[in-house]
């Protein structure tokens, strides 16, 4: 297996991050296999699902909903308020992801993209783990 660890500028704001061509750009020239996507925070995810088109903006919005930024609804309270919100977003957007590769290319619909979901504006860097497994 191969891995190397990237680091993401979020800039301390809550956003779909897009880490796509990061990740082409890391299985170029291998053969077939999986990518292995992780991201070692407790206050981000990842998803795989179109960008540009409002998607991703949809998504912020859903998760606003379902996430308020204020600090009524959570017990953890340290960090910038609603911070708590962001330590509840890998319950529902996982902190990993795997995608197929064949012939050193990511195996992703048309429209589909690999991004980092962040919440949290304490961190203005986020670590993110790719790995390659040859198959």
């Amino acid at each position: 297996m191969r891995s190397v660890e990237l680091t993401i500028h979020t800039g301390r704001r809550r956003s779909v991050f897009d880490i796509t061509r990061e990740c082409a750009e890391f299985v170029t020239g291998e053969g077939d296999g999986l990518l292995s996507v992780f991201v070692p925070h407790a206050t981000a995810g990842l998803v795989v699902i179109e960008t540009g088109s409002g998607s991703d903006d949809d998504l912020m919005d859903v998760l606003d909903r379902l996430l308020p930024r204020d600090d009524r609804a959570y017990r953890h309270r340290h960090g910038s308020p609603g911070h708590g919100r962001s330590h509840v977003l890998p319950a529902l957007i996982p902190p990993y992801a795997t995608v197929p590769v064949i012939g050193g290319r990511l195996v992703l619909g048309t429209w589909l993209r690999i991004a980092l979901v962040d919440l949290n504006v304490d961190n203005p860097s986020r670590s993110v783990r790719l790995s390659f497994l040859a198959g």
